[in-house]
């Protein structure tokens, strides 16, 4: 099934700027292992999972296809991704695995997203205090923020522990994680949900980019 995916991407890439890693081996290890990272660190079985800034249906469309007793909503902001997304859901005849247009700081707010999920998860090219921000609201009391960071990433990850605590997470435990047989090493960053996330979070489209809760 995945080289199916594979194949729609390539294809649909020709149209429309999708991903820069259209090469088999690179699409294999930098999409399809490097998102199913998180069932190293996480049981997924069972779970409603949030893809924050799917993109191209990463990490979620992976997580499907190898946990297919998942539940998934993919998040983004780019409508034309998401509808190449819900053609290949179809395609593929995947179950349980929606999308929803939208942005973080608006969807965050609706009562049928905020608060609901048991794990939301993160590939998006953002700032660890940005992606807190973005990503704790939609989590459930007791879930988790996981969010995949690149191996060198420690500093940017402290500076964002004042946004994690604000946005009631626990500490964040960090994973060094390996993609098999690669040598290469992602950082997996898990922060639990203790309480309700105050309600003013988060704040209006482009606030959290522009003035990040960092710590100093």
């Amino acid at each position: 099934m995945i080289d199916n995916f594979y194949e729609m991407l390539v294809e649909k890439n020709k149209v429309l700027n999708l991903t820069r890693l259209t090469d088999r081996e690179d699409f294999y290890v930098k999409h399809v292992l490097d998102s199913l990272l998180v069932s190293k660190i996480c049981d997924l079985k069972d779970k409603y999972i949030l893809d924050v800034g799917t993109g191209a249906g990463f990490p979620g469309i992976p997580i499907k296809i190898f946990f297919p007793d998942t539940k998934l909503l993919l998040m983004d902001s780019v409508n034309k991704k998401l509808l190449f997304i819900e053609e290949s859901i179809g395609k593929l005849g995947l179950n349980n695995i929606s999308v929803i247009h939208g942005r973080a700081e608006d969807l965050g707010h609706d009562n049928n997203y905020r608060e609901k999920y048991d794990i939301a998860v993160s590939r998006a090219v953002a700032d660890m205090s940005v992606l807190s921000e973005l990503c704790i609201p939609f989590v459930r009391i007791s879930g988790e923020f996981i969010a995949y960071k690149s191996s060198d990433s420690d500093e940017e990850i402290h500076s964002a522990s004042k946004a994690i605590q604000t946005l009631s997470g626990s500490d964040a435990s960090i994973s060094d994680v390996e993609i098999p047989d690669t040598g290469i090493f992602r950082k997996l960053v898990m922060v639990k949900k203790k309480i309700s996330t105050a309600k003013k979070y988060p704040r209006k489209p482009g606030i959290p980019s522009k003035n990040p809760i960092r710590s100093t």
